[in-house]
């Protein structure tokens, strides 16, 4: 088990035959897909829980379940050690004092997006928090002083115009939420802020993904408890009705689980392809989740909300294709650079 976030290499071994690669990255791409689409659409099914309305809860148990699950690989590394890689990690409150600030834009960035996900649901996802590419050139030039080319800023033009274009096209067809839009915004611009911190922390943690990943997770899971019980969350769990029921805590050990899988096959799928594929992967993937979301509700959705959705789509394509032709014209700094892709689906 390789670790997500790892350098992107060349994995062609000199026995290794085209039919071989050709399957295994295709391979990697399906689990990559299968992993981020099931993972949004089963935090839908717990977040749309009308009986309990307490998302801070439902992000915490998944951040419990993530540093649980670092606890578990780092024993299965040990007792089978070349076929588990996974650093050992022993908590250190310096470190965990260092990681801090990112866990606070952390936290953020995944209530955020759920709170987004509970409100506009998985069709309209994709656009309600399609921001994050223009929030990230903001902030780049806000907090790092780096400008932008302007190609890439045409790419971010036209992602705002596909966003306008679909919260209109929602609000047409009567279903627009305009609190789901707000978190959606929200969950872009933290999810930028998240990929700026993440840059300053990683010396804190050697660069290791996992680490900054296990001590994330644990800052998290005692900065939500605060929140938890200021917003009331906790009187909501005490009179659920469903608090003994084995099913409702198997699916959200699940959505524990997947929400740690996709880091893994985050860095997988960079590892045997590259950042700009998985980017490209990952905007296919989107589309096909609305397509899937679409068809599960059995919606029927004007021209120019596909439209919208085409062109959040293509605007994200076409900026990560100019980034990756700008990229190409100027030595890599930080060998980390790779590992720093988007982990939300």
């Amino acid at each position: 088990m390789a670790l997500a976030g790892t350098d992107t290499m060349d994995q062609d071994g000199p026995g290794e035959t085209f039919l071989f690669r050709a399957v295994r990255i295709a391979a990697v791409v399906a689990l990559y897909w299968f992993v981020s689409i099931t993972m949004v659409f089963l935090n839908n099914f717990l977040l749309d829980n009308k009986d309990l309305d307490a998302p801070l809860f439902v992000t915490f148990f998944q951040c419990l379940v993530t540093v649980g699950l670092c606890w578990v690989m780092q024993m299965l590394a040990k007792l089978c050690p070349g076929f588990i890689d996974f650093p050992t990690v022993r908590f250190d409150t310096k470190t965990a004092r260092e990681v801090l600030p990112l866990s606070v834009v952390f936290i953020s960035m995944i209530t955020f997006n759920n709170l987004c996900l509970k409100f506009v649901g998985v069709a309209f996802y994709t656009v309600g928090r399609s921001l994050s590419t223009v929030f990230n050139v903001f902030f780049s030039y806000l907090i790092l002083k780096q400008t932008t080319s302007i190609q890439a800023l045409l790419c971010c033009g036209m992602i705002l115009g596909g966003f306008w274009l679909g919260v209109d096209q929602e609000g047409v067809a009567g279903s627009l939420s305009w609190t789901g839009v707000f978190f959606g915004v929200l969950a872009s611009a933290s999810v930028s802020l998240n990929a700026i911190y993440t840059k300053k922390v990683m010396p804190a943690v050697d660069g290791n993904i996992w680490k900054l990943s296990y001590y994330n997770n644990i800052n998290a899971c005692v900065l939500f408890i605060p929140l938890i019980l200021v917003f009331g969350e906790l009187g909501r769990l005490s009179t659920f009705s469903h608090l003994a029921d084995l099913t409702f805590w198997g699916m959200m050990t699940l959505g524990g689980v997947f929400g740690f899988a996709i880091g893994y096959v985050t860095g997988l799928q960079i590892k045997f392809t590259s950042p700009l594929t998985h980017n490209v992967s990952g905007t296919a993937k989107a589309c096909a989740q609305t397509v899937i979301a679409v068809m599960y509700n059995s919606s029927t959705k004007s021209t120019l909300w596909w439209t919208s959705n085409m062109m959040v789509l293509a605007g994200s394509s076409a900026y990560t294709w100019v980034k990756s032709l700008e990229m190409k014209k100027t030595p890599v700094k930080d060998p980390q650079d790779s590992a720093k892709e988007k982990l939300l689906p």
